[in-house]
């Protein structure tokens, strides 16, 4: 067996599943929205919560949608707040506190616009918002819990419209307040530090009323329906939201639209994932939650929402309890993201290959920490994983090699016994023999070395910090596609050389196949990022290299 065609043929598997999946994005079923009832202002304030219904599995009610009549432009009034650290540009409503904008400030949308960063969170062009609030335990209806407590939708007032962290200070603390009918003063502080994208979110309830107060926090990430320019025909990442609960748990969303999610964990947190950045609420260690999903109507269509409810607290009169939690907006950086909860290292998704991603990206990252390019550490790194499945290599090589030496006498049994299928076999067996050639020798060690293909496949497309890393001359960003198509071009020709390497197969039909390949995959790695197609292209001289020295050696021997 050519062991090399196998591999080829699963690399064309591998591409012809990646279309599949482009083309289910692009052109495959979507979900039935669901009809819902308007939601009105009369209609909300007469709608009770279930009586019967447990308290710590009752998601809270201020996650249901605004009014539909609400328009793009006629949002519920509130002035909103600008905050400006050295990583991050915020803007936070007054209307509920929520993280309305969050620009990353070390990240720009284009090394060709290095002025303009990339927003993560937006509420103009779709809806990707961070929500927190307060939930009352006695709501006996929509109207009096926005008394009792404030939800998302309160409002509140604040000092000033623009905080930013000076130039000698390390923290920057951005408090709003509301105050109820009920003499409770709710202060929402917001806390950021210089070169963090991680923010405490602080809910201090002042109890100056009569009774005693009781309640919890709510935290949630709500995302519109995915726009097409945030997808990528050509390479899937996971965009949609996740959990952690002693696992890592990812929830589409079509999975909160069709089978919403209750569930209670301990010391997890939740988060809204795209390519190579996330948002996430991250309560303390000791804390334990209600997750729940759901799917609203919103102004852009379905909204969807992944949230966090906590364990209730009660407030005597003239006392102050204190709400803790954190909120992270920014790249998926593992070694900040898992100082910060148990986990949340794993947005930086590599799906089942993890076990062996994580190590390969560590082992790129100490490369990098030495060379100081990721372009050359990818070299390196490629070169390395060669030289340990050097002997597995050789082993296939070496098949290869003998199969090619007995090319000839392989062609003239196929034309001796063309007509007898059964004694054509029989005679290739008997030649096999003869010259001590295991035509499936070589496939296990093909096999072998797959996953690690693969998983170093995830490792370059999901790591964030070749975003926008130069390599040499006219490669500026080895995340985007090589723009002048050099690379996927001398990938093709070691495709080319490596088959002429090859014995050549019996089948015409396979072998038009084969000299097919190399066109395909040039096109299609045209649309690779260059970081991945060096890989592929470095993988495969070296893989040349060492197929010439061995089919060398054979064929001296042979002579």
């Amino acid at each position: 067996m050519d062991n090399q065609r196998l591999l080829l043929y699963f690399a064309l598997a591998l591409v012809l599943y990646l279309i599949w999946q482009a083309w289910q994005r692009d052109y495959g079923p979507k979900p039935v929205p669901v009809a819902r009832a308007p939601v009105t202002e009369s209609t909300q304030e007469s709608k009770a919560p279930p009586k019967d219904l447990p308290e710590a599995t009752d998601v809270p009610q201020v996650e249901e949608p605004r009014p539909a009549t609400v328009t793009t432009k006629q949002r519920p009034a509130g002035a909103r707040i600008r905050v400006i650290t050295d990583v991050l540009d915020v803007e936070i409503g007054t209307r509920g506190g929520d993280i309305l904008r969050a620009d990353l400030l070390a990240y720009p949308v284009s090394i060709k616009t290095p002025d303009n960063p990339f927003r993560l969170l937006d509420d103009q062009l779709r809806v990707y918002v961070a929500q927190s609030g307060l939930i009352h335990d006695k709501r006996p209806d929509i109207q009096d819990t926005a008394a009792l407590a404030p939800s998302h939708h309160a409002v509140f007032a604040a000092e000033k419209n623009e905080f930013r962290l000076a130039n000698d200070e390390d923290e920057l603390q951005v408090p709003i307040v509301w105050r109820g009918s009920n003499g409770v003063v709710v202060t929402k502080v917001f806390t950021f530090r210089r070169g963090s994208y991680l923010v405490d979110v602080d809910q201090v309830v002042e109890n100056q009323g009569q009774e005693t107060w009781s309640g919890s926090q709510y935290r949630q990430l709500r995302h519109s329906p995915i726009r097409d320019e945030d997808t990528s025909r050509f390479l899937y990442t996971f965009t949609g939201g996740a959990y952690y609960d002693n696992k890592y748990e990812k929830v589409s969303f079509d999975d909160m639209a069709e089978e919403p999610l209750r569930k209670e964990i301990s010391a997890g947190w939740i988060a809204m994932l795209q390519h190579y950045f996330v948002s996430a609420w991250a309560p303390h260690a000791e804390e334990s939650n209600l997750v729940y999903t759901k799917s609203v109507k919103g102004n852009y269509g379905p909204e969807s929402i992944i949230g966090l409810r906590s364990q209730s607290m009660n407030v005597a009169p003239g006392e102050t309890a204190t709400f803790n939690t954190r909120l992270f907006m920014g790249p998926k950086l593992q070694h900040q993201l898992e100082e910060i909860a148990e986990g949340l290292e794993l947005v930086t998704d590599y799906g089942i290959f993890t076990v062996i991603s994580q190590p390969l990206f560590w082992l790129l990252e100490f490369l990098y920490s030495w060379i100081g390019n990721w372009g050359w550490s990818i070299i390196v790194l490629t070169m390395l994983i060669k030289l340990v499945f050097y002997k597995l290599s050789e082993t296939s090589y070496r098949s290869m090699a003998r199969m090619r030496n007995v090319q000839p006498r392989l062609v003239a049994i196929k034309e001796r016994y063309s007509g007898d299928k059964q004694k054509m076999n029989q005679a290739l067996m008997e030649l096999y023999k003869k010259e001590k050639i295991n035509p499936l020798g070589g496939c296990l060690p093909i096999l072998v070395q797959i996953p690690v293909f693969i998983a170093l496949y995830w490792t370059l497309l999901e790591s964030v910090e070749l975003r926008q890393a130069p390599f040499i001359l006219w490669i500026r960003d080895l995340a985007t596609p090589d723009p002048f198509y050099v690379l996927p071009i001398l990938m093709g020709v070691t495709m080319v050389v490596q088959q002429k390497l090859n014995p050549a197969p019996l089948d015409p039909l396979q072998a038009k196949l084969m000299m097919a390949l190399p066109i395909v995959f040039t096109g299609f790695f045209a649309f690779f990022p260059a970081g991945l197609v060096l890989y592929w292209f470095v993988n495969n001289l070296l893989s040349i290299a060492q197929q010439w020295v061995i089919t060398k050696r054979i064929e001296k021997a042979a002579n």
